[in-house]
């Protein structure tokens, strides 16, 4: 058990079996505390309780599906989340909330980085494990997101990854994915809230091939403009122009000019 849950509060993947409760279906609340032109979508998925053995062909519920078309108009920050459902005369648990988070950084369609984050929902779990509501029936999961930024194409468009990781108890970043876990008697009539914040700064997306100076990231020419890579190997005097995501020509980022 320990091992299964240090691997998932580290960012991993597993599937969990859910748990049975007797009662009427009820529901919890999740929200989100998101930075500007920052969106989720999520799955709630769903597993027949302990003791069934019905299958259903579509147990699962998504919410803020397609954001990319038109969030503007139907994307909604709360989402109410059943527990419990019954689907096909089947009884189903929900056993996992799964979660993209969306950051668009520019107006064209492509302009966004996408990362993940999840709530985990048992029958049991060790207390440590457990997430900790406060006297309002919140309960936060806490996480920063940072934008990676590199060039693509040989005019050396500006594009950007979303990278997001938990923050802890103690307030530090860690390696994993922001990740909460409850048990099913917990959450009826609670509110799961996902905090991310945005780092101050931005990083390339991986390293040798910008050079840092005072004010900001220069770009290493590599073999030429059209060296895809465009690796520095060494040369950290002469540097490419780039292109940033609304077309500007640009020296330095993020400031564009010196």
């Amino acid at each position: 058990m320990k091992q299964v849950l240090k691997a998932l509060l580290s960012g991993g993947c597993i599937a969990l079996t859910a748990g049975c409760a007797t009662g009427k279906s009820e529901s919890f609340t999740f929200t989100a505390d998101l930075p500007p032109n920052f969106t989720y979508q999520a799955v709630a998925k769903y597993a027949p309780v302990k003791g069934e053995t019905c299958t259903v062909k579509k147990p699962d519920v998504g919410y803020n599906q397609r954001w990319h078309l038109d969030y503007k108009e139907r994307y909604k920050i709360d989402s109410e989340i059943p527990i419990y459902r019954t689907v096909e005369g089947c009884r189903l648990a929900i056993y996992r909330f799964e979660l993209d988070i969306y950051g668009a950084y520019g107006k064209d369609r492509g302009d966004f980085g996408a990362d993940s984050a999840m709530v985990i929902i048992r029958e049991q779990l060790e207390e440590q494990y457990k997430g900790v509501f406060d006297a309002a029936g919140e309960s936060a999961i806490n996480g920063q997101c940072q934008w990676l930024f590199r060039t693509v194409g040989p005019k050396r468009y500006i594009r950007k990854l979303l990278d997001c990781k938990k923050i802890d108890d103690q307030g530090m970043v860690t390696k994993g994915r922001p990740v909460g876990a409850y048990t099913l008697d917990q959450l009826p009539g609670k509110t799961v809230k996902l905090k991310i914040k945005l780092a101050n700064e931005e990083q390339p997306g991986w390293g040798d091939t910008w050079v840092k100076v005072p004010n900001g990231w220069k770009r290493c020419i590599g073999e030429g403009p059209e060296d895809q890579r465009g690796y520095c190997n060494g040369n950290y005097k002469d540097f490419s122009n780039f292109k940033m995501p609304d077309g500007r020509d640009c020296t330095i980022y993020p400031g564009c000019t010196e």
